[in-house]
């Protein structure tokens, strides 16, 4: 915002003295850096347990909304910014792509991510698809929600065997045994046999 004067004022100030961000700082995965003071080398590390936000994951499989995640963090101060490395540990639930069988599992991620100052060269000069501190926040799910998607399989499977559904009565045929057939017809035979009824029937009128 300008003054009428047309002069940039300073932007406005929380009550701590920082910049007012646009992250709210309370969300659950907004992360405050302010602790490791701008200082290059200084780290800290800290565990999070948020709430997943809705729509993590992939087509058939993924964390359910506000399912707990478990995220351990490394805060590491850098020139241009704060390094973010971490593990995620998420609760993952979906179905079978072949028998479509519902299936649930742990998935461990790991990540890092650079998120650079923006009152820095490497922040103003900064492209689209970098990572930016909003003041001393920074917004993990973007990182985990890139993490997510390519961790997790397009195509997941109950079992790395699985045989899939019946083509002809749609039965799991994990559960339905070996000895699980159908009697086909030839489509060419039938066609034969429906002539030959219409002879036969012909021929009795």
């Amino acid at each position: 915002m300008f003054s009428r004067t047309g002069v940039k004022p300073v932007p406005e100030l929380s009550p701590e003295g920082g910049a007012l961000s646009s992250l709210d700082p309370k969300a659950p995965l907004v992360v405050d850096t302010r602790t490791l003071g701008r200082r290059p080398g200084s780290m800290k590390e800290q565990r999070i347990t948020p709430p997943a936000p809705e729509g993590l994951g992939v087509e058939m499989v993924g964390v359910p909304t506000d399912a707990e995640i478990e995220v351990d963090l490394r805060l590491e101060s850098v020139m241009e910014g704060v390094l973010v490395s971490g593990t995620a540990f998420m609760p993952i639930e979906g179905e079978c792509a072949r028998c479509l069988d519902d299936i649930s599992f742990t998935l461990e991620v790991d990540f890092q991510e650079l998120f650079v100052y923006d009152d820095t060269r490497s922040g103003a000069g900064a492209d689209d698809d970098e990572r930016r501190l909003d003041g001393d926040l920074l917004d993990l799910e973007p990182v985990l929600r890139d993490a997510a998607v390519l961790a997790l399989p397009l195509s997941p499977l109950c079992q790395d065997d699985c045989p899939g559904l019946c083509a002809e009565c749609g039965e799991r045929l994990a559960d339905a045994g070996p000895e699980h057939s159908h009697d086909v017809a030839d489509p060419r035979w039938a066609a034969l046999q429906g002539l030959a009824e219409t002879r036969e029937e012909s021929q009795e009128g």
